[in-house]
């Protein structure tokens, strides 16, 4: 199966760098539905057959231009939406931040234990991720697309390749609308075939001015 994992389009939240993670989270600023605009012609000879959303509106609003251009309706499911923030919720400073993104980077290298202040632990962040995949991937499609969020996105997916350098993610941003994508199956695992960390829309829909603590640190 070839899974896209697609970032949102820009939100409020991006551009002041606040950890905004619970639903329905906020919409979509002007350059976010720029970016959304974007991805009809920038997906449409991939064959994608189904496209899935979190419950955060941010990524209904990222997803309908390109649901419509496929004439597909988006399925919401829970477990794609961002990684919470916890008591970190709506943080902006840089001390949130690191506490934010510490655990998640130990998940990445191997280790699940750790849990964001109030929030998850990776074993509770990978469980309902692996689940929505396998989800997806139950339905029997050849190509499906999912509409997710920055830290989400970067650390399911670079840890599902072992041979990735540890400082993969240092490395690897993920703008609004970057995309992911990967080749597999839940039961043979997965492999990353492309990361396109800038929006699909090129530099002029970039803001290299945001903040945007989940996914380009």
């Amino acid at each position: 199966m070839r899974l896209y994992l697609i970032r949102h389009g820009q939100t409020p939240a991006n551009v002041e760098g606040r950890l905004a993670t619970a639903a329905p989270g906020p919409g979509l600023t002007e350059r976010g539905v720029e970016q959304a605009a974007a991805l009809p012609a920038a997906l449409a000879d991939a064959g994608i057959e189904e496209i899935r959303v979190s419950t955060l509106v941010r990524t209904h609003l990222t997803a309908a231009p390109l649901a419509a251009s496929l004439g597909l309706t988006p399925v919401v499911d829970g477990g794609f939406r961002e990684i919470e923030a916890g008591d970190l919720e709506d943080a902006t400073d840089e001390e949130s931040y690191k506490l934010f993104l510490d655990p998640i980077y130990a998940w990445v290298a191997g280790d699940l234990s750790p849990r964001i202040p109030g929030g998850p632990s990776g074993v509770e962040f990978f469980a309902r991720y692996d689940a929505a995949v396998a989800s997806l991937a139950a339905t029997g499609i050849a190509v499906g697309a999912v509409v997710s969020h920055g830290a989400a996105i970067r650390i399911w997916a670079s840890a599902q390749d072992p041979a990735l350098p540890a400082a993969f993610l240092t490395t690897h941003n993920l703008d609004n609308t970057g995309i992911v994508a990967l080749d597999g199956s839940p039961s043979e695992g997965w492999r990353i075939a492309s990361w396109a960390g800038d929006p699909v829309g090129g530099e002029t829909l970039a803001d290299a001015a945001a903040p945007d603590p989940t996914g380009q640190r």
